[in-house]
């Protein structure tokens, strides 16, 4: 089921990324999907955009641990690549790239996930916070071919001042 974001956002999507309808795709749970047109051996790559209010004294690495065992669930082994803080103390940031096998469509599939946490921090009162979750989901050997459009896209991730929850800026196309 699609959700809203606790805070609105806008973003631009990577050149040859389409935004997909949430009631088509099976990610639960997202407020944003888009996919890469080009599948590798039947997989597409995707991006989803999703997040909460976290009010709790859980820190992004205790939310990043919580992702997880909810993907342990789904897909049994994952491995956590790699995980490290980014960001600034007024918006505190985490990274962390998981690997793991997956059954898609009847066919076991060797995945890599990246994903990025970011805190909306409350200025009024630090403990209130919101939490935007993105993820790059890939093949093994797609990721690192699409990662540098996952980077692009969250450089234009900022917050919407026109105050709507979600919004996807098409970035100008490039002539020449």
């Amino acid at each position: 089921m699609p959700t809203t974001l606790p805070v609105p956002i806008e973003f631009s999507l990577p050149e040859g990324w389409r935004p997909a309808p949430l009631d088509e795709t099976a990610a639960a749970g997202v407020a944003f999907v888009a996919l890469r047109p080009e599948p590798d051996a039947g997989f597409t790559a995707n991006i989803t955009v999703a997040g909460d209010f976290r009010p709790d004294a859980a820190t992004l690495d205790d939310m990043a641990d919580e992702s997880v065992e909810r993907l342990r669930e789904a897909a049994g082994s994952v491995v956590v690549a790699g995980r490290r803080e980014i960001g600034t103390a007024d918006a505190p940031g985490l990274a962390q790239r998981l690997t793991f096998s997956a059954v898609i469509d009847g066919t076991p599939r060797d995945l890599v996930q990246s994903h990025v946490y970011l805190a909306v921090l409350d200025l009024a009162d630090r403990h209130q916070r919101a939490v935007i979750q993105l993820v790059l989901t890939a093949t093994a050997d797609q990721h690192d071919r699409v990662l540098g459009d996952f980077q692009d896209f969250l450089r234009t991730v900022r917050p919407d001042t026109a105050g709507t929850a979600l919004r996807s800026v098409t970035p100008p196309r490039k002539t020449g």
